[in-house]
């Protein structure tokens, strides 16, 4: 399902119009509980990614881990592509071995000696402040323009105007639906005792755990578990 039809569903669930703007205000954070919670309770094969869209930069240790795919949760490994300038699949793949950032400081502290890269440690493992993404640096200096190849699990963008179509959306919309509902009947105030209707967020939330556990076990392809 699209970004629409997911909203379009919502509206009709909830019994909110989609013109409604507090209903429009309160999706971003309904797709980002309803793609984290699954993301986290399924471990999906879809979020084990390599992302070789950024490079080094020659002479500059510092690299950003790329945001292109998602964010990264977990890096299972890095590899840098020689010669420079060339695809992953087109050149040699030089894994790079985990060092501490004391070891770099100490072995490479400056340009000199700067060639293919054979370390990394990370600088800062912040995904919340900016730049909002894990930092690490290089050991040796890079020496040229490598493809940096970053291998491990992460949190896919969450479905939006912009984002029509996530990997969930499209293959388990019943799942993500019901994660949206629990999420929407909390906001409507149908969660605990003081709700209206308790019983709303407790049903969503019990068609949710089937809805998860027949995915689990249907998807053994697509998710490890």
């Amino acid at each position: 399902m699209t970004y629409t039809e997911i909203v379009t569903a919502l509206s009709q669930l909830s019994v909110m119009p989609t013109t409604d703007t507090n209903f429009a205000a309160i999706l971003p954070s309904t797709f980002a509980y309803a793609e984290g919670r699954i993301t986290r309770e399924l471990d999906l094969m879809a979020a084990n990614v390599r992302d070789a869209t950024s490079s080094t930069v020659a002479l500059n240790r510092n690299f950003t881990i790329p945001t292109t795919l998602g964010t990264f949760l977990v890096v299972d490994g890095i590899n840098v592509i020689t010669p420079a300038s060339t695809a992953p699949d087109s050149g040699t793949r030089v894994m790079l071995q985990p060092a501490s950032r004391d070891f770099l400081d100490y072995a490479w502290p400056a340009t000199t000696g700067a060639t293919v890269p054979a370390y990394f440690a990370y600088l800062s493992q912040d995904t919340y402040s900016s730049p909002a993404q894990t930092q690490i640096i290089f050991g040796p200096w890079p020496d040229s323009t490598y493809r940096v190849e970053v291998i491990g699990k992460i949190q896919p963008a969450a479905l939006s105007s912009t984002n029509t179509t996530t990997w969930l959306s499209a293959n388990l919309p019943d799942l993500y639906i019901a994660a949206c509902m629990i999420y929407l009947s909390g906001w409507q105030r149908n969660f605990g005792a003081q709700a209206d209707d308790v019983r709303s967020a407790q049903s969503w939330e019990t068609q949710y755990t089937t809805l998860r556990d027949s995915a689990a076990r249907c998807g053994r392809p697509l998710a490890l578990l």
